[in-house]
């Protein structure tokens, strides 16, 4: 599914948020996400590449193609505006092809508050603060090496759905994939029974301290033709999970669920609208504009029908 956006760069106005303490990133885990979201269509599931970034306390969760798409489009815009002037309003065109929607939520847990915090963006970030989930974990005797990584069993009962994991023994990190954590070890591989959810594991790297931290920032900013800066606002960009400490975005604002769920059926309803509100408010001025491109096979392209959930509601 191609999407084209013109987007308004200009210098947002942040509201700062008291943030949960830094936590040393000490190792990155990919997982391949595969989701049966259709019933009706098995045989075409959805499939993301995701990223934990953990430490000995907080861990992040968040999508991997994500991350790339951000790179990829900062080389995009950096690409097209050497052409432009430096105003305060310039528009691009960004391109970026998938299949399905890429998950926008991204899950911080800190295991020795147990506070689970959610990221969402509606243009600026938004940050919901939560008691994280009490897994009732069955541990096994079964064990499973993973990439030569030796693995335990456990089992558990979350959100509608019976879980599998394998957790490392030898790694001390009480996270995992998604809300998935809580075990003496870190997930390495988790599924439901019914294998409708899978969290494959893709590979595991040990943060050194000489990470790059060019793109470690919360805000992307972009060299404008002036010899300036343009930073990007109402899109998120960030790649700061690539760097040395995991931390919550400096620019967020604290909402509670009720608010931001508000907030997304008024963005869903007018998502122009929304976004012209969202730039007014922020002081700025100029034009905001999402088109569709046609599907290959000369439709719309359709957002993917749900009816599997992956949190399956609890039957009254």
């Amino acid at each position: 599914m191609k999407r084209i956006l013109t987007l308004c760069l200009a210098i947002a106005l942040t509201i700062s948020v008291k943030a949960q303490n830094p936590d040393k990133a000490l190792a990155r885990v990919r997982y391949t996400f595969t989701h049966i979201q259709d019933t009706t269509q098995r045989d075409k599931p959805r499939i993301e590449n995701m990223l934990l970034v953990t430490g000995k306390n907080a861990s992040v969760y968040t999508s991997y193609d994500k991350l790339n798409q951000s790179l990829n489009m900062q080389k995009q815009i950096q690409e097209q505006i050497k052409n432009q002037t430096g105003n305060g309003n310039v528009k691009i065109e960004v391109k970026s092809e998938t299949k399905f929607p890429l998950t926008q939520v991204d899950y911080f847990f800190f295991a020795n508050e147990h506070k689970m915090i959610t990221k969402e963006r509606l243009f600026n970030n938004y940050l919901v603060e939560e008691t994280a989930p009490q897994l009732d974990w069955k541990i096994l005797k079964d064990t499973m090496s993973f990439s030569g990584i030796p693995c335990q069993k456990a089992t558990t009962t979350f959100k509608g759905r019976n879980w599998i994991a394998w957790f490392a023994t030898e790694i001390p990190f009480q996270s995992g994939p998604w809300k998935l954590n809580g075990l003496p070890g870190l997930i390495i591989e988790a599924y439901d029974e019914k294998k409708e959810v899978k969290f494959t594991f893709a590979g595991l790297e040990n943060v050194k301290d000489e990470t790059n931290q060019a793109n470690a920032g919360d805000d992307v900013k972009i060299a404008a033709p002036n010899g300036g800066v343009v930073k990007m606002v109402g899109i998120d960009m960030s790649t700061s999970y690539l760097g040395p400490e995991i931390k919550l975005p400096a620019d967020a604002i604290k909402t509670t669920r009720k608010e931001l769920d508000k907030l997304k059926d008024a963005r869903d309803k007018d998502p122009q609208g929304f976004m012209q509100a969202q730039m007014a408010a922020n002081g700025m001025q100029g034009s905001f504009k999402t088109n569709n491109a046609p599907h290959p096979a000369g439709g719309t392209a359709i957002k993917p029908e749900i009816n599997n959930p992956i949190e399956i509601p609890e039957k009254k």
